[in-house]
């Protein structure tokens, strides 16, 4: 029998107080999945999936234990229960752990508002199939493109229901749509690959098949005939499609969590400027159709719009409520968690401020440099910021793209290399992180 997700993380409450918690929170979400992908125009594999997850959340004193499960049976919820507080007694005391108190509580909230949504039906395994096969088929139809090696196309479903013993009882639901495309070009050593996808709440905003196979296949060709770049130091325009991580990085090192254990290259800088003066980075996590929004975190607490870095300067850290404590701060409501996992600071939809000049402006005054358009590996001291990447691109010669270069590692420092963005027009405004391509002026290429 299926049952209500509200009426779930009740049972679950109820469980915990009857097996002696002092406080307790639920999360029950229930999801589907479906999944196609396609190659040499026929299907190549069919992935569906349905789930239910419960989890529990008890308090005994300040100390807690988190136990989840997937059987929504009577039995399993009270044995989640005595085994959640039999863990907690045994667990060593946290003096910043604990639920929010009523008055911290989101209120009524309009989730209908934010989109999250797509009231249509879920689509049948033969429409994605004809999706993906159309894109393929955009890509091959491309002069030079020798195969594709993956046309995908997907849809889920998420349901989420969250319940606390002071009170707090909220959900809804989230659904997805998306669309991919890698095309491959030349053979043996000489082959390249690229991608192209779109993902949206929402099937009817979602781009055409023909548009992001071909879209693959012309990024694909631009790969051709990569080599190394020259070393020294160079500007790196990073296109909009990576240029978020970046952002990424600066997030990371504002996270409370990792200002709370002294881990963060940023944890000093809070009221400096760690972006050029003019540009501003906005959480807002009430966009519609986004799918970073939501209406409330994983503590009950209402999300609200917030400047991380307002004209250029950082103005406070990402918070729950463990770690706004440790640092004698209040939650941003950024909380985030499974249903087996405790909350932890995570960051909405952000957007960087955009600036004037167009990307190709950007490549025409940059002079002689690279252009990023995809980076593997990481190496990231998150105590000094210090930052080397793997990255493949184009190579830009006099303001011109030239050729294609690949087997590169770029490396700089994140607070040299944020302080001095120049940030160009491009941005996508339908992500969840909006961030146009970003030009560092100067970084450290490793190529021959």
């Amino acid at each position: 029998m299926t049952q209500a997700l509200e009426e779930l993380t009740g049972k679950l409450l109820q469980a915990a107080r009857s097996a002696g918690a002092d406080a307790a929170d639920a999360m029950v979400t229930r999801g589907t999945s479906l999944s196609i992908d396609v190659r040499k125009g026929v299907l190549e594999q069919a992935e569906r999936a349905e789930g239910v997850d419960l989890g529990l959340r008890v308090f005994i004193g300040r100390r807690s234990a988190i136990v989840s499960a997937s059987d929504q049976r009577d039995r399993t919820i009270a044995e989640m229960a005595t085994r959640a507080v039999a863990m907690a007694r045994e667990a060593p005391e946290d003096p910043y752990s604990g639920l929010a108190d009523p008055d911290q509580l989101a209120g009524e909230v309009d989730i209908d508002a934010l989109q999250l949504a797509d009231p249509d039906e879920e689509p049948s395994p033969q429409a994605l199939q004809e999706e993906a096969l159309r894109a393929e088929a955009a890509a091959l139809a491309v002069k030079g493109i020798s195969q594709v090696d993956a046309s995908s196309a997907g849809y889920g479903a998420n349901e989420v229901h969250f319940a606390a013993t002071n009170g707090f009882s909220g959900g809804y639901r989230r659904t997805s749509r998306g669309l991919s495309c890698v095309a491959i070009t030349g053979t043996g050593t000489a082959m390249e690959r690229d991608y192209d996808g779109d993902s949206r709440i929402f099937q009817s905003d979602l781009r055409s098949p023909e548009d992001i196979g071909s879209s693959a296949a012309e990024r694909t060709l631009a790969r051709s005939g990569a080599r190394k770049p020259p070393t020294g130091q160079f500007p790196v325009l990073f296109d909009e499609r990576v240029a978020s991580s970046l952002i990424g990085h600066l997030l990371m090192a504002a996270n409370g969590a990792s200002i709370a254990r002294g881990a963060s290259w940023l944890r000093d800088a809070l009221g400096e400027a760690v972006l050029p003066k003019g540009m501003t980075l906005l959480e807002d996590p009430h966009r519609p159709r986004v799918s970073g929004s939501r209406p409330f975190d994983a503590e009950g607490l209402a999300t609200q719009a917030r400047k991380i870095v307002d004209d250029g300067v950082l103005t406070g850290w990402t918070l729950d409520l463990a770690n706004a404590r440790k640092l004698g701060m209040t939650s941003t409501a950024n909380a985030g968690r499974g249903v087996s996992s405790g909350p932890s600071p995570s960051t909405w939809n952000v957007t960087l401020t955009e600036g004037t000049a167009s990307r190709a402006d950007l490549i025409r005054d940059m002079g002689t440099g690279l252009l990023v358009t995809s980076m593997i590996g990481s190496t990231i001291n998150p105590n000094t910021g210090d930052y080397s990447r793997g990255a493949a691109g184009l190579w830009v010669e006099n303001g011109e793209i030239t050729h294609a270069v690949n087997e590169c590692t770029i490396a700089g420092n994140l607070r040299d290399m944020l302080r001095g963005l120049v940030a160009a027009n491009d941005a996508r405004p339908h992500l969840s992180r909006v961030v146009p391509s970003l030009l560092v002026p100067g970084m450290t290429l490793a190529g021959t």
